[in-house]
C-alpha cells in the first residue's frame, strides 16, 4: 500500500501518544480461582449499548467496557488520552450544536510494532505517522442516530498554517490537533470527541471476536498486502481484517477501501451484538485487554461520558447506523507537485456536512423485515440441490435448468437419491428455511415440504413420481432508471445492517 503524503513525514510521529501499559483489572475484580472477572449480571444491557457505540466510533468497541460499573476504574487507568483540544481557539472553531461529532483516525504509526509483527501484518516500515484512515462519526442530539462519514486520505484540502495537501498529511504536521482544525476548518462540523486506533489494536479486537465475515463482489489480489481473497463470502481473523480493510489494489483505489472498511465495522457491530463476548467473563477480558491498550482518546471522554452516552444509546440498533463517504468530483486531480489526489464534490460535501450539523439524517434507517416480506423470499436468495428420486434420465438435470433460468442458486449438479422409488416430491428444508421451501414448494406441483434437521442454509428438491413441471415465477422488469435531476443528492448510503453480508 502506499503510504505517501507527499514526502512531508513529520519526524518522530510517535511522539503524539502516551506511553502505553497493560490495563491491569481494579484489585478484587478478578476470582482468586479462575483469574477471570466477575460482572454484575444487570450490566449485560448497558454493554451491548457500549458495543454498538464503539463499533461505529472505530474498529474497536472501546466503549463496551465503559459501560460495565465493575469495570470502570479498570477503564480509566487502562485508556491512553491525549490533551487534543486545549489548545484550539474557541473563537476559530465551529458552533456547538446539540450533537456530538467524533474524528476517529486509524494510525499508520509502525513504531510500537516489532519487525516480526510488520511482516505478519504486511504494513511495512515506514517512518513517521499518519491518518491512515479517518472518519467522521455523527451521534444526533436525541442519541438514536448514528451517521459515519469517511474522509478519504488522499483528499486535496487547505491544512491550516501549512497549505494545500492530502489531509493525511495533517496528522504528519501537528499530530491529533492538527487534524482536528483540518477537519473543522474543512467541513465546518465541530469536533467534540477524538478517537484513535492503531493496528495492533484492530487486529486484536477482530480475534477477541472470534473473527468477522466479509463479503466480496469481486476477486483481490494484492501482494504487497498479502491478500489474495476470491469472489465470495469469507470468513476473516484479525491479520486478514486489516489486509482487507486497508488494500487499495481495487479500481477505485481509496474510494472503495472506505465502502470495505465500512463493511468491516459493521461486521465487527454484528459480530459483537450476536456473540457471547459480552456474557463470557473471559471473552471480555480478551477483548478488553485488545482494544483498551490500543486507543487513545481525548482528555474529555471521560469514564462518566463514556457511560452515559451507552445508556442514552442502548436501544440503538443496525438500522440506525448509516454509512457514508465524502462526495468527490475528481478522483485523478494532478496536484502541483506532481502527484495524483482527489477532490470533493464542494456542493454536495457542503449539503452533506450541513444534514450532520442540523441532525438531518442521511438515510431513512432501514427497518427490519415484516413478517410479510419474509414469507415471499426471492428466488436470488435460496440455495437448492436438486436429487432425482425416480430413476427416470435427465429429470433432474432438466429441473437443474429451470432452477437456474429462474434465479436461484443451484448449488450443484442434480443426482440420484438414496433411493428410485419416492413418490411423492419433496422439498426439504432446515428449521430456518421454512420460508424458502414454502415458496419452493409453491412453484413445483404436488410438492409436500420435509423438515430436515441435518440441512442448514440450503433446501434440497426430492423428484418425485408426481413430478410434472417447475412453474418459474413471473419476473418483474426493472424500472428505468432515472436521470439524476441537479436537486438529487450524489451520496451513496447504506445502515449497518445492509452491510452484512447476505
Amino acid at each position: 500500500m502506499n503510504d505517501d503524503n507527499g514526502g512531508r513525514d513529520r519526524p518522530g510521529g510517535g511522539e503524539f501518544r502516551r506511553e502505553r501499559s497493560k490495563p491491569v483489572p481494579p484489585e478484587g475484580r478478578r476470582s482468586p480461582r479462575s483469574g477471570r472477572i466477575t460482572v454484575p449480571s444487570g450490566t449485560v444491557r448497558r454493554r451491548r449499548a457500549g458495543l454498538v457505540v464503539m463499533g461505529v466510533l472505530s474498529v474497536l468497541v472501546l466503549l463496551a467496557s465503559g459501560t460495565s460499573w465493575a469495570l470502570t476504574g479498570w477503564m480509566s487507568g487502562a485508556l491512553n488520552r491525549f490533551d487534543v483540544f486545549g489548545d484550539l481557539a474557541e473563537g476559530d472553531r465551529p458552533e456547538e450544536t446539540g450533537g456530538l461529532t467524533f474524528l476517529v483516525i486509524g494510525s499508520d504509526s509502525r513504531e510500537a510494532l516489532a519487525e516480526e509483527d510488520r511482516s505478519a501484518l504486511s504494513v511495512g516500515s515506514t517512518p513517521g505517522q499518519r491518518s491512515d484512515s479517518m472518519m467522521l462519526v455523527r451521534l444526533n442530539h436525541e442519541r438514536d442516530r448514528v451517521t459515519v462519514v469517511g474522509l478519504p486520505r488522499d483528499l486535496w484540502v487547505d491544512i491550516p498554517g501549512e497549505g494545500e495537501d492530502k489531509i493525511n498529511a495533517a496528522y504528519a504536521y501537528g499530530g491529533p490537533q492538527m487534524a482536528v482544525r483540518t477537519v473543522e476548518s474543512v467541513t465546518d462540523v465541530r469536533i467534540d470527541h477524538y478517537v484513535e486506533v492503531d493496528f495492533s489494536g484492530f487486529v486484536g479486537v477482530v480475534d477477541a471476536l472470534g473473527g468477522i465475515e466479509v463479503c466480496l463482489p469481486e476477486a483481490i489480489t494484492d501482494p504487497k498486502a498479502h491478500l489474495d481473497m476470491e469472489a465470495g463470502t469469507h470468513r476473516v481473523d484479525g491479520t486478514e481484517a486489516l489486509a482487507f480493510a486497508r488494500t487499495r489494489a481495487t479500481p477505485r483505489g481509496d474510494l472503495d477501501r472506505i465502502d470495505r472498511q465500512q463493511q468491516v465495522l459493521s461486521a465487527m457491530l454484528d459480530q459483537a451484538l450476536s456473540s457471547e463476548t459480552l456474557s463470557d467473563p473471559g471473552k471480555l477480558t480478551a477483548f478488553l485487554d485488545s482494544a483498551l491498550s490500543s486507543v487513545t482518546v481525548d482528555e474529555g471522554l471521560d469514564t462518566s461520558t463514556i457511560n452515559q452516552l451507552a445508556y442514552q444509546m442502548r436501544d440503538l440498533d443496525m438500522g440506525s447506523v448509516a454509512f457514508t463517504q465524502v462526495p468527490i468530483a475528481d478522483m485523478d486531480f494532478w496536484t502541483p507537485r506532481g502527484d495524483v489526489a482527489l477532490l470533493w464534490d464542494e456542493p454536495a460535501a457542503r449539503d452533506l456536512f450541513a444534514d450532520i450539523n442540523a441532525d438531518r439524517p442521511i438515510t431513512e434507517p432501514s427497518a427490519a423485515p415484516s413478517p410479510e416480506e419474509e414469507k415471499e423470499p426471492a428466488p436470488a436468495d435460496i440455495r437448492v440441490r436438486v436429487f432425482n428420486g425416480t430413476g427416470t434420465p435427465g429429470l433432474g438435470a432438466t429441473l437443474d435448468g429451470a432452477l437456474s433460468g429462474a434465479g436461484f442458486q443451484v448449488s450443484g449438479a442434480a443426482t440420484d437419491w438414496s433411493s428410485r422409488d419416492v413418490a411423492v416430491t419433496q422439498v426439504r428444508h432446515g428449521a430456518a428455511d421454512a420460508a424458502a421451501a414454502e415458496y419452493t414448494a409453491g412453484l413445483v406441483p404436488g410438492a409436500e415440504t420435509v423438515e430436515d434437521t441435518t440441512l442448514d442454509g440450503e433446501i434440497q428438491i426430492v423428484i418425485g413420481f408426481n413430478y410434472t413441471t417447475f412453474d418459474a415465477p413471473e419476473v418483474e422488469a426493472p424500472a428505468p432508471e432515472e436521470s439524476p435531476s441537479a436537486g438529487d443528492s450524489p451520496l451513496s448510503t447504506s445502515t449497518a445492517r445492509d452491510n452484512i453480508c447476505g
